[in-house]
């Protein structure tokens, strides 16, 4: 019988780059919006570190790189033309990344309450999700639209853990990128950096409490925070 020694905390997951691999179908869409205006595409495998601010910022990312002006990528109705199509396109070849299910089903099956936060709309987040069948596993989806700030800001995550019924003193974030260390600082909690996501900044340089290579490592890392709260809270005599 597995115990249930993780009850009471919340460990929060960031989306894209960490849940999921994403890229292909997020760059596809830009590709098909640069496509209509008959500029050139960004090539696929050189184009991860272009994702992670939303689908604006991708948008900015993308058109300058294929030389075209600012404007052109602001163009309200290109955004609109986008979100339909990665709509259509969400889960043409995203798929979690290894070791994600298995790891997911053995923190919840130990008590932890899980749940995504994410600076993707939460009803694309939950379609994705629900593509992959992945959206059951967690207590809730927490994107922007859900919460007063968006990450960086802490409140995102603080908000988030609340929601599903948690104490933020006793969660965790895991992310891939600058955003979800800075919520994680922002609100005082520990943090969890994954190397195989999508961030121009090196996740070593952005200083999180633990680093993993493959999403299988995050058990172990959680129970090494774990132990380092409790471990805390008994030199300080709480």
């Amino acid at each position: 019988m597995i115990e249930r020694d993780l009850e009471g905390w919340t460990l929060a997951f960031d989306l894209d780059g960490t849940l999921v691999e994403t890229h292909q179908d997020l760059v596809g869409t830009l590709n098909r919006m640069l496509a209509l205006k008959s500029l050139p595409e960004v090539p696929m495998e050189g184009a991860r570190d272009l994702i992670g601010g939303g689908a604006r910022a991708l948008l900015t990312h993308g058109f300058a790189l294929a030389g075209a002006p600012p404007e052109q990528a602001n163009d309200p109705a290109l955004y609109d033309a986008f979100i339909a199509d990665y709509i259509d396109h969400i889960a043409d070849h995203s798929q979690p990344f290894e070791g994600c299910i298995e790891t997911l089903d053995r923190l919840a099956a130990r008590g932890a309450t899980l749940v995504v936060v994410t600076n993707k709309r939460s009803d694309l987040s939950e379609l994705l999700l629900d593509r992959l069948d992945l959206t059951r596993r967690f207590a809730a989806v927490v994107g922007p639209d859900r919460v007063s700030a968006k990450k960086p800001s802490g409140a995102h995550l603080i908000e988030a853990v609340r929601l599903v019924g948690g104490d933020p003193a006793r969660a965790i974030m895991i992310g891939d990128a600058q955003p979800d260390i800075g919520c994680a600082r922002d609100a005082g909690l520990p943090v969890i950096g994954v190397t195989f996501g999508y961030t121009p900044t090196p996740i070593e340089d952005l200083l999180p409490d633990v680093i993993v290579d493959a999403f299988a490592d995050i058990e172990e890392a959680v129970d090494m925070i774990v132990v380092d709260h409790y471990v805390a809270r008994a030199l300080s005599g709480v």
